[in-house]
């Protein structure tokens, strides 16, 4: 007797997943994984705090962007959920509430990086993000303090730059401000190893 294939999850299973977790589905498979811890929450809203004036308001910097906390992104079959993502207003001038997740490929995202999501974070999800091209992905770890600036190639990303605690960089597609690193991890003290 042939045993049927697995049932590919979709956003019904989505939809169904406890609220105190966030839901992807990657490659047909559903995954959950537990909301961010304090590290990983405030490097994430201390970099929409630092892009946001200049980048999405062009206050102190160029405007032009459209910057996302946690969207749903919904690219070909997989359900993805990075920490940041943006837009150029080019691309998508306005938000239009139609939908709870977007469709349209950012331009850039941003993952914040944990133990329990970075092998994920690193391979599946870079790979989607590089097959429906967008352009730009930045790596942040709040436990080791690095930023790790990646641009989409033809054939998967390159390196661009790796920073690493209080330095002062310039990181594309972003590259029209300085962003000081010690900002992400200001407000967080690391337990002794």
């Amino acid at each position: 007797m042939a045993l049927a294939a697995p049932r590919r999850a979709d956003y019904a299973d989505v939809l169904a997943a406890p609220p105190h977790l966030v839901a992807e589905v990657i490659d047909g498979e559903l995954r959950l994984h537990p909301r961010p811890a304090k590290p990983h929450s405030m490097a994430a809203t201390a970099l929409g705090e630092e892009l946001g004036p200049p980048f999405k308001r062009g206050r102190g910097g160029p405007g032009g962007w459209i910057l996302v906390d946690e969207p749903e992104l919904h690219l070909g079959e997989d359900i993805v959920v990075p920490d940041l993502a943006g837009w150029r207003r080019e691309r998508m001038p306005v938000v239009v509430a139609d939908e709870p997740y977007f469709e349209l490929t950012p331009d850039w995202i941003c993952e914040v990086v944990s133990p329990s999501s970075e092998k994920y974070d690193r391979t599946e999800k870079l790979e989607i993000y590089a097959r429906e091209r967008v352009g730009w992905a930045w790596l942040v770890n709040p436990l080791t303090r690095t930023l790790e600036v990646l641009e989409r190639a033809d054939r998967g990303w390159l390196i661009r730059h790796v920073w690493r605690d209080a330095a002062l960089v310039r990181a594309e597609p972003f590259d029209a401000i300085e962003l000081d690193l010690a900002v992400l991890w200001a407000d967080v003290i690391l337990p002794e190893p």
